[in-house]
C-alpha cells in the first residue's frame, strides 16, 4: 500500500483543512476503486465559531446559502490528528485491500459553490462506505467513504464489453 501525504506548503488558516482518499484494489466488482474520505457529522457549534470570511474565497458569503455547500467541504475535512489516525486504521486493518492511501491539505480560500461530500446522493453506481457500521472502527469522530463506481473498470469483462460482478 502506497502512502503519500503532501505537507502544507505555508500555515493553515484552522487546523480543519485536510482531505483523505483511499484508492482499493477490488470492491463491488471493480478495480481500483477511489473512495474520498470525510466527515459526515461534526458538532454543531464548530460551523458558527469560523471566521468564514476569511475562509471563502468570496468575502461576505459566510451566512450566504449559495456557500452551505463550500463550509460544508470545510467542515467535512480532517484534522492532522484526524487524518494520521484514519491512515493508521486503514494501514491496521486494509493494508492488504488498498492500494493507496492519499491527504493533502484542501486549498484555502475555498471556492464559493462547491458541494460537499455529504451532499451527493446514492444511486445506481455512487455510494458510501459507513465506517461507523464497522465493529472495529473505534476512532471517536464520523468517517464516511464516497465511491462512484461508474469511474472505475469493471473486474469481469465479457466479449469487449464491460460487465460486473456486482
Amino acid at each position: 500500500m502506497d502512502i503519500e501525504i503532501i505537507q502544507p506548503e505555508g500555515s493553515l488558516p484552522i487546523e480543519r483543512a485536510f482531505a483523505v482518499s483511499m484508492t482499493i484494489k477490488s470492491f463491488k466488482g471493480r478495480r481500483d476503486v477511489d473512495v474520498h474520505l470525510f466527515r459526515h457529522c461534526w458538532d454543531p457549534e464548530e460551523e458558527p465559531a469560523m471566521d468564514w470570511d476569511a475562509l471563502l474565497a468570496a468575502s461576505g458569503m459566510g451566512e450566504a446559502e449559495a456557500a452551505s455547500g463550500s463550509r460544508r467541504v470545510v467542515l467535512e475535512s480532517f484534522t492532522h490528528d484526524e487524518r494520521d489516525q484514519i491512515i493508521a486504521y486503514l494501514k491496521e486493518h486494509y493494508a492488504d485491500r488498498l492500494k493507496s492511501v492519499f491527504s493533502a491539505p484542501i486549498p484555502f480560500p475555498v471556492p464559493v459553490g462547491l458541494t460537499a461530500l455529504s451532499d451527493i446522493g446514492e444511486g445506481k453506481s455512487i455510494g458510501f462506505i459507513h465506517f461507523e457500521r464497522i465493529p472495529h472502527f473505534t476512532l471517536g469522530f464520523a468517517v464516511r467513504g464516497l465511491y462512484d463506481l461508474s469511474q472505475h473498470r469493471p473486474i469481469v469483462e465479457l466479449a469487449g464489453e464491460e460487465t460486473s460482478a456486482e
